[in-house]
């Protein structure tokens, strides 16, 4: 039997869309954190539990990370994939690389903290969709959300708010900041995440010059980033 040739060009165009998506994202965590007007749920407790300890935000984000993605991979009986763990190692790394870095500084005044908080929010969008759209894999957080619906026959919907609502009241007793911009995230990221999706995977069909599609992409949104290698025992 012929053995099927591997097409380089495709597998570096996919993975590099990974990446970048996963860097833009990061970017785009760093941007809120800088704004003080709020963090999306997971990041309240990922920065609530910074400020307890001595460790960083991206550092948190990776342990938070591990924790999940192993709870879903016990409960799932498999092993995660490797977009899930990338995700969970270079996400956090590249939000302390910007963190650190003495461009992205902290802006003083309400309307350079709104354009901080803005930019972020449109950087986290463009970020998902970006490295979701190679279909390589991504999430350890949204694993959790969809073995548990299966698991426990609730919609995801319903795990998702519990979830979310948990980590953010966990975030917030530790310290956490929680501000319009948790509300702004909340409602502006699903419809965000869903263009940023279709558009991507529509470039990343033209880059590789075949057809490239995205794991429900045209169903009912599960959450801003779900294509995580565990979708397809959930969906049915």
């Amino acid at each position: 039997m012929r053995k099927r040739e591997i097409n380089w060009c495709s597998v570096g165009i996919r993975w590099g869309a990974f990446f970048a998506g996963m860097w833009v994202m990061a970017l785009g965590i760093a941007l809120m954190i800088r704004a003080r007007l709020g963090l999306a749920p997971w990041d309240v407790l990922h920065m609530g539990l910074a400020n307890v300890t001595p460790l960083t935000v991206g550092t948190w984000l990776q342990l938070v990370g591990l924790a999940v993605i192993s709870l879903a991979s016990i409960i799932a009986r498999r092993w995660p994939g490797p977009g899930a763990v990338l995700n969970m190692l270079l996400v956090g790394l590249f939000v302390d690389w910007f963190l650190q870095s003495e461009w992205l500084f902290a802006p003083e005044t309400l309307y350079g903290r709104w354009l901080a908080l803005l930019s972020g929010l449109v950087l986290i969008g463009v970020g998902n969709g970006l490295y979701i759209a190679p279909r390589l894999g991504a999430g350890p957080r949204d694993a959790l959300v969809l073995v548990l619906a299966d698991k426990l026959s609730l919609s995801i919907s319903w795990i998702r708010v519990l979830l979310e609502v948990s980590v953010l009241a966990a975030g917030w007793l530790l310290g956490g900041p929680v501000f319009v911009g948790t509300l702004l995230f909340s409602l502006s990221i699903g419809p965000m995440m869903q263009l940023s999706i279709q558009f991507w995977e529509k470039m990343i069909k033209q880059w590789l010059g075949r057809g490239v599609g995205i794991e429900g992409v045209h169903q009912r949104t599960l959450r801003p980033h779900h294509h995580d290698g565990f979708s397809s025992e959930v969906r049915g």
